[in-house]
């Protein structure tokens, strides 16, 4: 089927938008607001990482010369053990972990997310459309599905023997960030379902309505998307004018 419609493109308006599309919107709107929360975990990451290295790296050497002393192994000592290398460096990794886990369907929802792909972009619509629908059908969700499964087992796991870190002095509650983990693949899960509801309407919904699609563009977007690229290219391979020229201005 051609990617041209026939007929005058309407956008859908609240009284007319179809039950699928809205709860789409609806799991859309909590997967952006999960990852915009989420992504504030960067600050805490960025901090605890250049304080970690900062006060390994200030040392100072005793008056007579005999032992270096550094203001991490003097704040562990005299302050608080949380200032152990090894505590901060696993409360940095479980900042990454938080911050990878929790945004990956915020990504996808805007379709930033890596794409490996050298054939579907030199498609059409309607087959980039079938592409993007049974990617999701057969493979993400279900894997996502299946993967969640097993770790809830993993976290719950955790949880019932109070697992702790694998070094003495590193943190306690290892459940905790094996339960951040399910949160981020249910996240994936429900973005993956709004953007199947969304290319089924796509697929089989009525052709000339339109509505703002995550993982796609509609044909007529991608065509003005290219044309300007295609202008600027021009511009830019078309020669300066000659210093000291005015620029033609059109006639009226």
């Amino acid at each position: 089927m051609s990617d041209q419609t026939d007929g005058e493109l309407k956008q859908y308006t609240d009284a007319d938008r179809p039950a699928a599309l809205h709860f789409s919107d609806t799991l859309r709107g909590f997967v952006d607001q999960m990852g915009k929360w989420a992504s504030w975990l960067i600050v805490p990451l960025v901090l605890i990482t250049c304080f970690d290295v900062i006060i390994r790296k200030l040392t100072w050497r005793a008056e007579d010369g005999s032992m270096i002393f550094g203001l991490q192994y003097w704040l562990g000592n005299n302050v608080s053990e949380f200032f152990g290398s090894t505590l901060l460096q696993e409360l940095q990794w479980h900042l990454h972990t938080g911050l990878f886990a929790l945004v990956l369907a915020y990504g996808y929802i805007y379709n930033t997310h890596v794409r490996v792909d050298l054939v579907r972009e030199n498609l059409h619509f309607r087959k980039q459309a079938w592409i993007e629908f049974l990617g999701i059908t057969v493979f993400l969700i279900p894997f996502c599905a299946i993967t969640t499964y097993f770790a809830f087992d993993y976290a719950y796991t955790s949880f019932v023997q109070n697992e702790i870190s694998a070094s003495t002095v590193g943190l306690s509650n290892r459940w905790i960030i094996k339960s951040v983990l399910v949160m981020g693949l249910i996240l994936v899960v429900l973005a993956g379902l709004a953007v199947w509801l969304q290319t089924f309407m796509v697929l089989f919904g009525e052709p000339n309505r339109r509505y703002s699609l995550m993982t796609l563009e509609w044909p007529e977007e991608a065509g003005t998307m290219i044309e300007g690229k295609k202008r600027i290219e021009i511009d830019d391979e078309a020669p300066p004018p000659p210093v000291g020229t005015a620029a033609k201005q059109p006639a009226e």
